[in-house]
């Protein structure tokens, strides 16, 4: 979020101490991540999303200490979180959507466009809240991470209590691994698009990690600031998704 940083910085932490943070977090992610699919598959979806946000609450809890190996611990638990995030969310819609409902497939880029405009939308008004704790409250950077614990135990009590569990085939660790190994080497356009989404990626961690302590001494209100950021992704899906509407037939590459 548009706090972290300043938060390490109001804990009294050098930028090269603050860095290493970040990295426990980005480097947790990607680790578990390799594991996140075989987990939550063998979990459970429904389970992995209760998990979700149970890690998600520790890791904001984990803010309030001022103890550099809490913090640290913190970020893992993040990295963690966002590894399910970007899983176990996902597998548990399409099969609710193609097994337990059978609607038809095409309807699941319809869902997915509408849930990232929206997550957008949420995310606009995110980082406007968290302006209003942190700046106009008085209420400090840790305060953004607190108001969200009550949204994410209430989403994982929502799940608990509606949705039905479901599971996905149980493959070897080694399996699953030399499966997605093999479909990189085999086809060039899978190497290649993973590349220049590494490429992306690295760029977009380093400016999460440099926009902060750039834009903060000049007095910039973070949050607002990305309220503007997420703003400006979602005018970018919105043009994406009128290009290549029937009206203008343009076609991805």
């Amino acid at each position: 979020g548009p706090y972290l940083y300043k938060l390490y910085q109001h804990y009294r932490f050098l930028e090269g101490q603050i860095a290493i943070l970040y990295v426990c977090g980005f480097a947790s992610s990607v680790l578990f991540g390799l594991v996140s699919s075989s987990l939550v598959d063998r979990l459970g979806r429904k389970k992995s999303c209760v998990l979700f946000s149970f890690t998600y609450s520790i890791c904001c809890l984990a803010k309030l200490s001022r103890d550099y190996l809490v913090l640290a611990a913190g970020r893992v638990l993040g990295g963690l979180s966002t590894a399910l995030l970007f899983s176990a969310f996902e597998a548990w819609y399409v099969h609710e959507h193609v097994e337990r409902y059978d609607f038809p497939t095409e309807w699941i880029t319809v869902t997915f466009s509408r849930a990232a405009f929206w997550n957008n939308v949420i995310a606009v008004g995110a980082g406007g809240t968290a302006d209003f704790f942190a700046e106009w409250l008085g209420l400090g950077p840790v305060a953004p991470f607190m108001v969200s614990i009550p949204l994410l135990v209430l989403s994982g009590v929502f799940a608990v209590k509606n949705w039905d569990e479901n599971y996905g085939k149980k493959r070897a660790f080694s399996k699953t691994c030399g499966d997605g190994l093999k479909c990189l080497l085999s086809d060039r356009r899978v190497l290649l698009l993973g590349t220049i989404q590494a490429l992306f990626e690295s760029v977009i961690y380093i400016f999460i990690f440099l926009w902060t302590p750039v834009l903060d001494p000049h007095g910039a209100p973070l949050g607002i600031v990305f309220s503007g950021f997420m703003a400006a992704s979602m005018l970018g899906s919105s043009v994406y998704h009128l290009a290549i509407s029937k009206r203008y037939h343009l076609q991805p590459v």
